[in-house]
């Protein structure tokens, strides 16, 4: 549950999630939003596509010299907006054929904890703190159905703070973020 919502509930939360009553640590401000111009979109959008890009190539897809592009990127990344380069990876060729998101109900006050249990699962991809019906939504992917049932049965439905789980099987994927039809494979690692 968010802050706002604990207080409310009669304690005052603790220190980066610690426990309520503890005595609190100097408050952080929040750093507001870098505002993104219209090149600094196009950038982030080449990089979510193919991490590996060369600055060369973002400079010249973009049109702005290779000296702007990286400080550009630079930036990007000290700002906090670009958190980090990944691969895409398909679940099923690496042998994670079963994936499903689950919708957990938490006891009030618990996500933090919830939290720190559901990273150490075998196969969690993301986890988020959401409104509405359920608490939190989480995104696996196991080798098969027979591990993805252990894996709420046995390990979900364990946690002390989980109420309730509702498994929703991913039969097929999109990813948004793909090459559209037509384009090239993403080529080997290079050092341009």
């Amino acid at each position: 549950m968010p802050d706002e919502q604990m207080a409310a509930a009669g304690a005052a939360p603790g220190p980066a999630g610690g426990p309520p009553g503890a005595p609190a640590a100097s408050p952080v401000t929040p750093v507001p939003p870098r505002p993104l111009d219209p090149i600094d979109r196009s950038i982030m959008r080449l990089l979510q596509a193919d991490g590996r890009a060369s600055v060369r190539s973002v400079a010249e897809q973009v049109h702005v010299s290779r000296a702007n592009a990286y400080a550009r990127i630079n930036r990007l990344i000290d700002d906090g907006v670009i958190r980090g380069f990944t691969a895409r990876v398909n679940h099923e060729r690496a042998g994670q054929g079963a994936s499903a998101y689950i919708t957990l109900k938490i006891v009030q006050n618990s996500w933090r904890t919830v939290r720190e249990k559901l990273r150490e699962l075998p196969g969690a991809a993301h986890i988020a703190l959401v409104s509405g019906d359920f608490d939190v939504l989480l995104l696996v992917h196991t080798p098969d159905n027979r591990t993805l049932r252990e894996l709420v049965l046995t390990r979900l439905q364990a946690i002390p703070e989980v109420l309730s789980t509702r498994t929703l099987l991913v039969f097929e994927e999109t990813d948004l973020l793909a090459p559209g039809p037509g384009a090239a494979a993403t080529p080997p690692l290079r050092e341009d």
